[in-house]
């Protein structure tokens, strides 16, 4: 039987409130006593995060997601703000910092821009891999496993239809980390978790 996991949904949204996407996957979050749903925006609105207590939910998780829009290339301020304080040096990173070894990270993230512009012949210019190496490389520094994005591309022209097709992929996607349904080197071959999802699917 494969191994049960416990995931970090480090949710960083500033407008919330106005987002039709992100409302819709949060929606589809499976309800479980193994996912932890952690709104940073709701927790601390004054950007004073508490070390200790990212610190304990990071050690109580195997698979952490960092969940946020794909603002001007990157993720909100707060996102920022939380590599900063709950990456500590010494316990993440740098000598003696081995408490997330393996442990697995990867961005679930919302853009305006369709699919097709992150590419080098795209408007973009680059792909969103590329965008997100910054991720990429803190995860690894941590000696974590960083996997492909999920990636709802296109927001502001999907319809109710679409915006529901993507949140139930999401939580499909959720559901298989939770049973450990997932090689994790066979993951990492994908450009997206989508493509991973849609092609290995039952």
């Amino acid at each position: 039987m494969a191994d049960k996991h416990n995931i970090l949904i480090l949710f960083a949204h500033p407008r919330f409130e106005r987002s039709r996407a992100n409302a819709q996957m949060v929606r589809h979050i499976p309800r479980s006593e193994r996912i932890t749903f952690h709104d940073l925006y709701e927790r601390y609105p004054d950007f004073n995060v508490n070390l200790a207590y990212e610190k304990h939910l990071l050690t109580r998780h195997d698979i952490i997601i960092w969940h946020h829009p794909f603002y001007w290339y990157g993720a909100p301020p707060l996102l920022k703000q939380w590599i900063d304080i709950s990456l500590e040096f010494g316990w993440a990173y740098g000598p003696g910092g081995t408490a997330l070894t393996d442990k697995i990270f990867f961005n679930a993230i919302t853009s305006g821009g369709q699919r097709e512009s992150y590419t080098r012949e795209g408007h973009h210019q680059f792909t969103v891999q590329e965008f997100l190496t910054p991720f990429r490389r803190t995860a690894t520094l941590c000696y974590a496993r960083y996997w492909p994005p999920f990636a709802v591309h296109g927001t502001h022209r999907l319809d109710e239809a679409g915006l529901l097709e993507h949140a139930r992929l999401y939580r499909r996607l959720l559901e298989r980390l939770l049973d450990g349904d997932f090689d994790p080197d066979r993951v990492q071959e994908y450009t997206y978790l989508n493509d991973w999802l849609t092609q290995t699917q039952q």
